[in-house]
């Protein structure tokens, strides 16, 4: 679970998971693409050629069932969207020239003159095929509660080039949505497999080779000019040409070679990079979270019990440890930037590190201390921390950190490591007390599956979170078409803080070294729109 940031999640097929795996892997983009232009030609941006790194192979690139993150930034690339979002999380733009909305609706008018790679015109009709395509639950795309919600019903009005989307439910970012939603046109919907190594791109480059494991070429769709905002293709490169480079030292050792133009370098090698005054973008991202699993029976049931456990713990020095250093305390519960509610919901909202706290807290909910362990009706206090190994040796001693610092304190903590692919399943499975799960969305109406409704198997709380305050405010936030909500937003996300449902430790900047390659990053990497060679 990518909330076990970094971390590509298989798509489940079940109700229940099926958004789970989709939302926590949009957080996997952030951790697993590096772009780079080894071998590039300088003839113009027209004949160049960026080579792009990523660190594993995308599995399918079908744009309705593909959601690994690889997959998704790669697709960034063949397929344009209604609309992009700007750096302060507001829309823009894109194969939608405007757009109106309501908390159950929303109108795109279809910008003229946009084309799939065959060059037969996308319609509105086409739109509207998607959007029904995604709905119905017979075709199980993972897109759905992603970027098209669970009750929409779209109908186009050719003569006008409008979509008309309604939901039965509130879906009050329904355009932010849209910026997730890869366009085809109608013919590539009955086929989808047909996709898996191929383009119908409707962006500004199509998919010309496919060599699973090894490379993919991209080559520049000239006459493009439906971008973010009205963008063309001017000056993109000629090619993007991804590689499969799993290593991130590797990547780094080109990047520092002169072999490639850009690297995602998130581990030690940041420091020779930076020594070396490599220019970077960044985006930050939550790393650190602890979440509690409070169905009846565990532990971390009790209100009592889980303030202790973090006023035990000395949260700062979790974060520097997990990040080298390298990241800041928290101020928010997993939205990725951009996103349009940023408020800090985290400061000053968690128990202060005091252990004298967190003895009264047991012993007025019934511990008593005996031994030097805690227990209640003759059993001890005892926690399993899970976590998921793919996020690194600095999370593993952060980990261990904190079963050192309760184990201190008389609570019988331990270290249970995961596979990356398991967490999911154990998180799903109920059985674990506390997980370093941090979850990456990028609309705060995401992570309310997370934090309400039913656990595993019907539905996606993980921890069985009952959280009044949160439930009332998100109901009310639902109701609020996009920003105007934000600050009911923002006081749900704190309410979940309050009450330790969740604890966010520390965000990390992903930092995407450069050299000769200028452009801009978002949650799901490069914006290939800004792509563009530069001098050094």
């Amino acid at each position: 679970m990518a909330s076990t940031a970094g971390t590509e999640t298989g798509y489940r097929t079940a109700r229940g998971t099926r958004t789970a795996a989709a939302v926590v892997t949009v957080l996997g983009l952030i951790g697993t693409a590096a772009a780079c232009g080894g071998g590039t030609s300088a003839d113009g941006a027209g004949g160049s050629t960026v080579t792009v790194a990523v660190a594993g192979d995308p599995g399918s690139l079908s744009p309705t069932t593909a959601l690994a993150s690889t997959a998704l930034a790669m697709n960034s690339f063949a397929y344009d969207t209604l609309v992009h979002i700007d750096a302060d999380g507001s829309p823009v733009p894109g194969v939608a020239e405007k757009w109106s909305a309501t908390p159950t609706s929303a109108k795109f008018t279809i910008r003229p003159g946009v084309t799939c790679e065959d060059g037969s015109a996308l319609t509105a009709e086409d739109v509207a095929a998607e959007y029904n395509h995604i709905a119905d639950p017979k075709n199980q795309s993972p897109m759905l509660g992603l970027s098209v919600p669970v009750t929409a019903v779209a109908k186009a009005d050719k003569a006008a080039r409008t979509v008309t989307v309604t939901t039965r439910k509130p879906a009050p970012f329904i355009v932010e949505m849209a910026r997730l939603l890869p366009l085809l046109c109608e013919e590539s919907l009955a086929k989808p497999a047909a996709l898996s190594r191929a383009t119908h791109a409707s962006g500004p480059y199509r998919l010309t080779e496919a060599v699973p494991g090894d490379h993919y070429t991209y080559a520049k769709r000239y006459g493009y000019s439906w971008g973010p905002g009205g963008s063309t293709g001017a000056g993109l490169p000629g090619k993007v040409v991804v590689k499969v480079v799993s290593n991130e030292s590797t990547a780094a050792n080109l990047l520092m070679a002169g072999q490639i133009n850009v690297a995602l370098v998130n581990g030690a090698d940041q420091d020779r990079l930076d020594a070396a005054e490599v220019k970077y973008r960044s985006l930050e991202a939550l790393f650190g979270q602890l979440l509690f699993n409070q169905a009846a029976g565990r532990p971390t049931a009790g209100l009592a019990v889980r303030k202790a456990l973090i006023s035990v713990l000395d949260l700062k020095q979790l974060g520097n440890v997990a990040t080298g250093g390298k990241g800041r305390p928290a101020t928010g519960i997993g939205e990725i930037a951009p996103t349009p509610c940023t408020g800090d919901t985290v400061t000053g909202n968690l128990p202060a590190h005091d252990t004298e706290q967190a003895a009264a807290a047991l012993t007025a909910a019934g511990w008593t201390k005996s031994g030097g362990t805690w227990t209640k009706d003759g059993k001890p206090l005892t926690v399993g921390l899970n976590y998921a190994t793919n996020q690194g040796p600095q999370v593993a001693s952060a980990v261990e950190l904190a079963v050192q610092q309760w184990t201190s304190f008389g609570v019988r903590a331990t270290a249970k490591p995961t596979g990356s692919g398991s967490i999911i399943s154990t998180l799903s499975g109920g059985d674990w007390d506390i997980a370093w799960a941090p979850i990456g969305v990028t609309l705060p109406d995401q992570l309310t599956q997370f934090y309400d409704g039913p656990p595993p198997p019907k539905g996606n709380n993980f921890g069985s979170v009952v959280n009044p305050d949160y439930h009332r405010l998100i109901a009310r936030a639902a109701a609020e078409p996009g920003a105007a909500g934000c600050a009911l937003w923002n006081a749900a996300d704190a309410a979940l803080v309050k009450h330790v449902d969740i604890v966010p430790i520390v965000s990390k900047a992903n930092r995407y070294y450069a050299k000769g390659v200028t452009f801009e990053v978002d949650g799901s990497g490069i914006v290939p729109s800004t792509l563009r060679r530069s001098a050094g």
